[in-house]
């Protein structure tokens, strides 16, 4: 293991204490356990809160989207591992001013569960939840079992979209509607090239060849749908572009953002070489695109590798993906 790191035990610890450190403005350390952060300013009385967790290790997922527009307070567990339901309630009490909170992150097992024990577990504060889930992940389950899918890149859109009708001061019900909403809209798909190491475990979570890549694997490694030759990035682009197309066909005049995510080692010039073709397609079926992200949003640590999100829009979502927000790694 190759890292810029002191303990590996410390690594989630010291990274949120930097974070914290450089980004003041932003993020603070809510409660005793050093593992949620919330908003530097609350938000205003009688704002719907909105709170994420999920395992360290996807900046700027899940901690970096604290801020005005976005969420509200963020549990955050080891790397690739999930948070405590002691912290997910901390998260919740930081986010809640009194109208409420959504519960807002990816579908995985261990977060799922947690984030239940929480909801029961502030129910003695009176605190109002709900709950949408991310299951943008094409790769991970077919369309009639898409309840079972990972949530991955998705939540990005849905952080956006939600966080801004929480501050156009919507209420609990409508925010939740919002974010299920912009959940639905969205597709994704990636694909890697290189594996990822945690800290903790010290060695790659899987092995793969130099020569080669993995279609449709998730972001701890979950298994993908094929595993071959290394393609060119034409190649590869189409392919990914195909099986969102295939899972969520548009048409001419539909409006669309797409994003374009580094998994953490690919650089932008790559990206923006993929980004030609993801364009070239989506004109190809007469979609507009809106608001383009290229960049990382969602990452695996250094895994090298890429994933495609496509959000449908119409008036309501476009308009609050367009909204004003700010947080330490994204501004509108």
């Amino acid at each position: 293991m190759k890292k810029l790191l002191n303990r590996p035990e410390d690594y989630v610890d010291e990274m949120l204490a930097g974070l914290t450190a450089a980004h003041p403005e932003y993020y603070r350390l809510h409660g005793e356990s050093g593992k949620v952060v919330a908003r530097a300013t609350p938000g205003k009385a009688g704002k719907v809160g909105i709170v994420t967790g999920g395992g360290s290790g996807h900046l700027p997922v899940f901690t970096g989207y604290v801020g005005t527009g976005l969420l509200d307070a963020c549990a955050i567990g080891d790397v690739f591992a999930s948070p405590s339901a002691e912290q997910m309630a901390d998260a919740i009490r930081a986010a809640d001013t009194g109208a409420g909170v959504l519960r807002l992150y990816g579908n995985y097992g261990g977060d799922v569960m947690n984030f239940d024990m929480a909801g029961e577990l502030v129910e003695f504060d009176d605190i109002d939840c709900t709950t949408v889930l991310l299951a943008d992940d094409v790769a991970s389950a077919p369309p009639e079992e898409r309840k079972k899918r990972r949530g991955v890149a998705g939540m990005v859109y849905a952080f956006k979209m939600a966080g801004a009708a929480a501050e156009a001061g919507q209420d609990l019900a409508a925010v939740t509607a919002v974010a299920q909403k912009a959940a639905d809209a969205c597709r994704s798909v990636g694909a890697a090239l290189s594996p990822c190491t945690v800290p903790q475990a010290g060695k790659p979570t899987f092995e793969i060849a130099e020569d080669e890549m993995e279609m449709g694997m998730g972001i701890h490694g979950e298994p993908g749908v094929w595993r071959g030759k290394l393609r060119s990035a034409d190649e590869v682009a189409s392919e990914m572009m195909d099986r969102l197309l295939a899972d969520m066909p548009l048409a001419e005049g539909d409006r669309v953002s797409i994003m374009v995510n580094s998994l953490g080692a690919t650089p932008p010039e790559e990206l923006y070489i993929l980004y030609r073709i993801v364009k070239a397609r989506l004109d190809a079926v007469g979609a507009t695109v809106v608001m383009p992200l290229v960049g990382r949003y969602a990452t695996s640590m250094e895994m090298a590798g890429v994933s495609f999100t496509l959000c449908k829009l119409d008036d309501a979502l476009e308009a609050l993906l367009t909204a004003p927000c700010d947080c330490a790694f994204w501004r509108v």
